[in-house]
């Protein structure tokens, strides 16, 4: 099988790369990566020399390219991952955000729908808005609310997949998952920048009162769920995936803490980001029951193995807080 992943420099998409290359080695994989801020090449290392692991530089909202990539290759499969994600960046400069997480995805479908390619949509909880304290969690049924130019720009976009399994009958699946966490995150989200910064000894700044929850998803789950959707889930269908471990945002930085041997001092509290959704939860009850996934890694040992992890890969995380990991593609693909 020929899979093209859109976005697979970043973090969610590497791993899955990594996850998909060991499990099923026999595919080909072309990685299509605009290499952003968060697109790191240096998160695949470990595969690019492999004769069916193909990398190209290219922004999904480029017809052309995506002509021209289609045109010459016959993908059996297209896993779309490729998305500006990060909440404050869509507050300061949405502009962005619309244009690769709806024009962008759009793009890809009309090139999946030329060719009657399958297509799985890699969406966020976000998409539904913000939970009270003891609201349901969310699942499948829950209506779209979203809160932030990010998560209305996903919603988009999830909509228009839809829109092209009604009216075109293009084979589309689309997950929804909680906050992921692990290897290869780029440390600007909270478990990244957490560890790291305390590795090095400096202060973390906690949102608000640091009161706000999320539900906790360790990334190799979320790459199980999404083969599992691939292989078994219901074409037209959405499942949500969750990692069954809400979590305050307070709650984990002193997990941190405790694991790292730091006390509550070096917490700084900022701040509350604008419009904070107060809770997210996932009720995952539809992939358990009807394709048998539910999350293996306990957010104890998901933690220990990210806090590892980052302790024993300090020269991955330096060179993203530095700036020198952006120089792994012009030396790496120098003659591309």
């Amino acid at each position: 099988m020929k899979i093209l992943i859109t976005g697979g420099a970043g973090f969610i998409g590497s791993n899955f790369i990594h996850y998909w290359m060991k499990k099923y080695s026999q595919d080909e994989i072309v990685n299509l990566d605009k290499l952003t801020y968060a697109g790191n090449l240096s998160n695949l290392r470990i595969v690019e020399n492999l004769p069916n692991y193909h990398f190209i530089k290219g922004d999904i909202t480029d017809k052309k390219l995506l002509e021209k990539l289609f045109k010459k290759e016959n993908f059996d499969l297209i896993v779309h991952f490729a998305a500006e994600s990060h909440v404050d960046r869509s507050i300061t400069d949405p502009d962005i955000f619309l244009k690769t997480n709806i024009l962008g995805t759009h793009n890809l479908l009309c090139m999946a729908l030329k060719n009657r390619t399958r297509f799985h949509h890699v969406s966020t909880d976000e998409v539904f808005g913000s939970l009270k304290k003891n609201d349901p969690a969310f699942n499948e049924k829950t209506p779209y609310d979203p809160r932030s130019p990010y998560s209305a720009s996903k919603a988009a976009s999830d909509h228009l997949v839809r829109a092209y399994f009604h009216t075109y009958e293009l084979p589309i699946t689309i997950s929804n998952c909680s906050n992921n966490y692990g290897p290869f995150h780029f440390p600007e989200k909270l478990f990244p920048l957490f560890i790291t910064n305390l590795l090095e000894n400096k202060k973390i700044p906690l949102y608000g009162d640091g009161e706000a929850v999320r539900d906790w998803l360790y990334v190799e789950d979320h790459c199980r769920a999404i083969d599992t959707i691939i292989k078994k889930g219901k074409i037209g269908e959405t499942y949500c995936i969750g990692g069954n471990s809400e979590k305050s945002n307070k709650e984990v930085t002193y997990k941190i803490l405790a694991l790292l041997d730091k006390n509550e001092k070096m917490i700084e509290f900022v701040k509350d980001r604008p419009g904070h959704d107060q809770r997210y939860a996932i009720d995952f009850s539809k992939i358990k029951n009807e394709l048998g996934w539910e999350p293996s890694v306990s957010f104890e040992d998901g933690i220990k193995k990210t806090i590892d992890w980052f302790s024993t890969n300090k020269a991955w995380w330096k060179s993203i807080k530095n700036g020198k990991y952006k120089e792994y593609y012009d030396k790496q693909y120098a003659n591309h």
